[in-house]
């Protein structure tokens, strides 16, 4: 006698989910997931905010669809500078910022954005991916409840936007200038007021007068900004952040409920967005930067004696993290050996062949 075989009898036993090719309907559905992602950007912000979206969509079109990605802009959900507690308390699955505007409350996290006189973008990947970078910053972040990426960089910065020129030094004294993370530490070693206030209320405080200068990213997030409408000196080099690492956290509750698959994919898609955020940023920036100078933006060099107390000054704050030991210590070392690493290959690849390039 031959069984008759139905939908119910076959989804009971545990038969296979086909039948000549054809995916029965409704059988076994794989999970899908839907996250909320804060942000320290206002949206689309030319930069960050764009590859906080773009991420968003990797991520989405990636897993077809099981993990949708909901983007929330500074202020829509949480405060610019509230996403890590956002996450950690979980009024989203996954933000995006950037490491150093959590130094309050873990000092060494401004390692994985940058660090005054430290790795460019390409060396401090090289850090993150075969350095042992990863591996710290996620025991760095695991009391926290989160899991960090790389996943956009705004490449090598400029040095700011002064409201008057600075000519020595000594014009740096008594200034408030909005500069983040290890490079505010060492610009108030210096003299310099630091203030921390959030991308989307810069314009304003620098038009008003509440600060003196400011430091963002590169010509095309500054241009975009609108700094050159409130400011006409534009220095350089921007030793302060020779790196613009931007990182995506995820809630580890979250992150432990998706399946291996997902969880590559999320790996991969800001992995993805890391690289093709620097070469977005490295092709606006040169136009954004001969636009700028025709706008009648003034560009100038720090001073030799900015740069050479700069540069001391760096190496004090940076020396304070081998004193407070543990995994601060642990982070500097590493990071400083990366550095060291770096320095004949650097000095004998990119500077010797842009010198030679350059030359007149």
């Amino acid at each position: 006698m031959t069984a008759t075989v139905t939908r119910r009898t076959m989804l009971a036993s545990g038969a296979g989910l086909t039948m000549a090719g054809t995916r029965i309907a409704g059988a076994s559905e794989p999970d899908r997931h839907v996250w909320r992602m804060i942000t320290s950007w206002p949206r689309n912000l030319p930069g960050p905010g764009i590859t906080a979206q773009r991420l968003a969509d990797r991520i989405t079109t990636m897993s077809a669809g099981r993990l949708t990605i909901q983007v929330y802009g500074a202020g829509e959900l949480v405060p610019a500078l509230g996403v890590l507690d956002g996450v950690q308390q979980g009024v989203a699955e996954i933000g995006h910022t950037a490491s150093f505007f959590w130094t309050g409350k873990m000092p060494a996290a401004a390692f994985f954005t940058t660090v005054p006189f430290g790795l460019t973008p390409e060396e401090h990947m090289a850090w993150l991916e075969h350095g042992g970078g990863q591996a710290l910053w996620d025991r760095l972040y695991a009391p926290f409840g989160v899991k960090p990426f790389a996943a956009g960089n705004s490449g090598m910065q400029m040095g700011g936007w002064f409201l008057r020129e600075i000519r020595s030094l000594a014009d740096l004294k008594g200034l408030k200038m909005r500069i983040p993370g290890l490079a505010g530490r060492v610009m108030a070693r210096l003299g310099v007021t630091p203030v921390l206030i959030p991308p989307s209320e810069i314009f304003a405080a620098l038009q008003s007068g509440a600060i003196d200068a400011t430091e963002f990213l590169g010509p095309w997030s500054d241009r975009s900004a609108g700094f050159h409408h409130a400011a006409r000196y534009y220095y350089w080099p921007g030793f302060h952040e020779p790196n613009g690492t931007g990182e995506a956290i995820v809630a580890l509750s979250a992150w432990r409920r998706l399946p291996p698959d997902l969880q590559a994919i999320v790996e991969n898609a800001c992995r993805s967005e890391n690289a093709f955020a620097v070469a977005e940023t490295e092709w606006h920036n040169a136009e954004a930067l001969e636009a700028l100078v025709a706008d009648g933006v003034l560009l100038r060099s720090w001073p030799t004696d900015v740069l050479k107390a700069a540069r001391r000054e760096s190496e004090a704050v940076l020396s304070e993290f081998a004193a407070q030991g543990g995994i601060d210590a642990e982070i500097l070392q590493s990071y400083q050996a990366m550095r060291t690493r770096s320095h004949a290959w650097s000095r004998y690849s990119r500077q010797a062949f842009l010198t030679a390039r350059h030359a007149t």
